[in-house]
């Protein structure tokens, strides 16, 4: 190992590890781990937003630690066979005289260094994005059965970890066209396929929801430059931090002379190329360009091998940085040593409030997927999220976690509220009221079907029942939510329906009853779409249908 793995680099990926293992334990949780780790307690193969590898990576972090340490141990590990992988990319003979060089530059990759503690999909995405490369890299020069498995059963590791991981595997393929023509090439697809087989099931079973949610359903918003394309090109700059230029700049200067290095040049410009149309039409987050960060060190490290001015300043950035993502990590856990306030700041202190007014009751969050799991992680009390027209679906529209509180005493929590039975002061200074409710009754999942008029205008409403037990027609109400072409919701209308068995006075278990209804007029100007909504016992109607295109 140590031919390959100089002493200085095992002795800084020691203190690396370390590090993230102690920022790990110190650093409260983030709301995306909260709503991840709810994921871990009920192990599937798939979640309404991403496939299931950071559930299951959080699953194993519990055996060996509890708290937030529970939830990142894998993150830590996996960091640690990032930077391993990474050295074995990098083939330069001079390499080993500048192993501190190698530290700066990856540590100095913001989102690398965050996912080296921080456990979340693109944890994993990083890693295995890393070892397709290894194993493709070997797959070029030694293409025999157990590479072409190994390459299979990463492949799809990496579609478990995240949906964008298919633009890993496509922009590679596309450069080198020659694959096609390659039986073993299409040997390691059909593997992955098999491997992935499972979350195709789980797709199938779920109506497609990830799918359909991030490709129709999602909101969106009008182009705006500044917060679209500009921003785009922002975090371009943001990921790879005060080396940024020469970052991109060894991307420019190298020449892909091989298929792996073409591969690895392809990847990067295909990812960025990819993102940069897409930011004409949404606003590109900046985890979902972080895959350019594994190609991108192996070209950068190797560009200031052979370029002593850019080896210069690269190094000599790289220990401000290495300052400043250190006193980062710090304001992380203790947040004086900034006036700016993150999501690690005062969780356990809101929570300890809330929990201190709510006892050992069950708290139903009004549309806050990222709130009902943080409290459930640190008080260890039942939670559920009801999503109603305002918000957007999640985990908990999808997972039986309505009947934990189902029938119970439990607090309600709106931040839509003026005033309450208990009121929560959140780490902003926002103040959150809540009222007890007895006997809580939701019925978020029973499905609205809307088939079009064949004449007339008159359409078909279809109400199904998934639960186990009957419900009272008169205890639900009808609305209709119409938002714009962007699928922002901007108004709401009570809907009447005619029921076709004018004596049916239960919906039974399993069954589907029928109304006919008109479309009511909406105040608001050329109206993009209408979802029907379910309200029940007074609450806000719900998530029920889908959103249909209103025509001219």
């Amino acid at each position: 190992m140590a031919q390959k793995f100089p002493r200085l680099f095992l002795v800084l990926l020691g203190i690396l590890f370390i590090l993230n293992l102690v920022q790990s334990y110190f650093t409260e949780l983030i709301y995306d781990e909260a709503y991840y780790w709810y994921y871990a307690q009920h192990l599937d193969w798939g979640y309404f937003d991403h496939p299931p590898m950071v559930a299951f990576l959080i699953k194993l972090s519990s055996f060996f630690f509890s708290g937030e340490l529970g939830v990142r141990f894998m993150s830590c590990l996996l960091s640690v066979g990032t930077y391993l992988i990474l050295w074995l990319l990098i083939d330069h003979p001079r390499k080993k005289e500048y192993v501190v060089h190698f530290f700066l530059l990856v540590f100095s990759m913001t989102l690398v260094n965050a996912y080296g503690f921080l456990t979340l999909p693109d944890t994993p995405l990083l890693f295995f994005t890393a070892l397709f490369l290894l194993l493709y890299k070997n797959f070029l020069n030694r293409s025999n059965i157990l590479i072409i498995i190994c390459l299979g059963v990463v492949m799809a590791a990496l579609m478990y970890s995240k949906y964008h991981a298919v633009l890993v595997i496509l922009f590679v393929f596309l450069s080198n066209l020659n694959l096609i023509k390659n039986p073993k090439a299409w040997l390691a697809v059909a593997i992955a396929l098999v491997c992935y087989s499972p979350h195709f099931l789980w797709l199938y079973q779920n109506d497609f929801v990830s799918i359909k949610y991030h490709l129709y359903e999602r909101p969106n918003q009008a182009y705006s430059f500044e917060k679209f394309t500009l921003g785009y090109v922002i975090n371009l700059v943001a990921i790879f931090g005060l080396l940024f230029y020469w970052v991109y700049l060894s991307l420019i200067k190298t020449k892909a002379t091989d298929r792996f290095t073409k591969a690895l040049v392809y990847l990067t410009y295909g990812v960025l190329i990819f993102f940069f149309v897409s930011s004409f039409n949404r606003r590109v987050q900046t985890q979902w360009i972080i895959v350019i960060s594994i190609p991108m060190a192996v070209l950068a490290f190797n560009h200031l091998l052979q370029n002593a001015q850019s080896r210069k300043w690269m190094y000599r950035l790289g220990w401000v940085s290495l300052v400043i993502l250190l006193y980062a990590r710090l304001w992380l856990v203790h947040q004086p040593l900034l006036p700016l306030l993150f999501e690690t700041h005062g969780n356990k202190q809101w929570v300890a409030e809330l929990n201190s007014k709510a006892g050992d009751t069950p708290i139903v969050f009004e549309n806050s997927y990222r709130r009902s799991p943080m409290y459930e992680f640190y008080s260890g009390i039942p939670t559920f999220s009801l999503n109603n027209h305002m918000y957007r679906k999640n985990q908990y529209s999808i997972d039986n976690s309505e009947e934990r509180v189902r029938g119970k005493k439990v607090l309600y929590v709106s931040k839509y509220r003026s005033s309450g039975d208990i009121q929560y002061t959140y780490p902003d200074s926002t103040v959150f009221y809540g009222i007890f409710m007895d006997n809580f009754q939701s019925y978020r999942n029973l499905q609205c079907i809307v088939e079009q008029p064949q004449e007339g205008t008159k359409r078909l409403l279809k109400v199904y029942n998934p639960y186990e037990f009957d419900i009272p027609i008169d205890a639900l109400s009808y609305t209709v939510a119409y938002s714009n072409k962007y699928k922002q919701v901007k108004e709401l209308v009570d809907l009447k329906v005619e029921a076709e068995d004018l004596y049916q006075v239960l919906l039974k278990s399993k069954d589907t009853v029928f109304y006919h209804f008109q479309l009511p007029l909406p105040q608001m100007e050329r109206p993009g779409y209408f979802r029907i909504g379910i309200s029940e016992n007074g609450l806000l109607p719900g998530l029920n249908g889908k959103p249909i295109k209103l025509t001219e």
